[in-house]
């Protein structure tokens, strides 16, 4: 990432504020110092905050489907999307377990890449995890497949994990375990990296960050469940030439591996998680 595609490509389409943002982050996924500092901190700072509000709620199943991560291969993991915490939960128990990679969500560039408070948010909550951004603007939704190429090349050049939400968007409706349709962005970014892709369900996060904490520091908040699947299995797609039909159908293979996963969290929470 000599040059950036995604500066280039966004030329008088930013701001000076998302052009300094991404500029910074993308200068921080080169090999060397402040690369090793992000990775300690997301690992070592990020995840024990994030495990100690949450370990005394969290019910984990389904482990031994997880791989060896292999530090030099990169990764992608897709889960459902009910709160604004769910990939930051999923991924503090994997490093938890050992996962050492440099760890990148892709985030809507409202207030994460036109605030200087949200450069600050996400330098403090995820040690700049949250990257490449995704533009809602309609003259601005062709970025959306640069980032996507982007994170894709660094996904192909091994020791990531990235997070995606096969359903585009924040689910807002009462039922956890109705998804929203599979959007084509999760399949476009597996088949252009050609990784393992890991399915997972969370469910029981709340959206409130003081009393999410505040439930899990004294045990008493809503239990979180949590399922891991086999990976998707997609190598007839990833064989296959890239296209909207491919696409769409390996974001909709993930979701169902997801959808399938909820069902697994729901009889467990039925039985209490026992």
């Amino acid at each position: 990432m000599s040059r950036s595609k995604l500066l280039d490509a966004g030329h008088g389409r930013l701001s000076a504020v998302e052009r300094s943002h991404i500029a910074f982050i993308e200068r921080s996924l080169r090999p060397g110092a402040l690369d090793r500092a992000l990775r300690f901190g997301q690992r070592h700072v990020g995840a024990t905050w994030i495990h100690l509000s949450t370990r005394r709620l969290l019910h984990v199943f389904g482990t031994e489907h997880l791989p060896a991560f292999d530090p030099e291969q990169s990764y992608l993991l897709v889960a459902n999307h009910r709160s604004f915490f769910d990939l930051y939960t999923i991924t503090t128990f994997l490093v938890r377990r050992g996962l050492r990679h440099r760890l990148l969500f892709p985030v809507r560039s409202e207030f994460f890449y036109d605030r200087w408070l949200g450069f600050l948010v996400n330098g403090a909550m995820s040690f700049f995890a949250m990257y490449p951004p995704v533009f809602r603007e309609r003259e601005r939704l062709a970025l959306n497949v640069v980032s996507l190429d982007v994170l894709a090349e660094l996904l192909r050049g091994g020791g990531f994990f990235a997070g995606m939400h096969p359903e585009g968007t924040r689910n807002r409706g009462r039922d956890p375990y109705a998804l929203l349709p599979a959007q084509r962005g999760v399949g476009r970014l597996a088949h252009g990296a050609r990784v393992t892709v890991i399915p997972a369900f969370v469910n029981g996060l709340g959206n409130d960050l003081v009393e999410q904490v505040r439930g899990g520091l004294s045990g008493r908040g809503t239990p979180i469940g949590l399922v891991f699947g086999e990976p998707v299995p997609l190598d007839d797609l990833y064989g296959q030439r890239g296209s909207q039909r491919v696409h769409r159908e390996i974001a909709e293979r993930c979701l169902d591996a997801v959808a399938a996963l909820g069902e697994v969290e729901r009889g467990a929470r039925a039985q209490q998680f026992r």
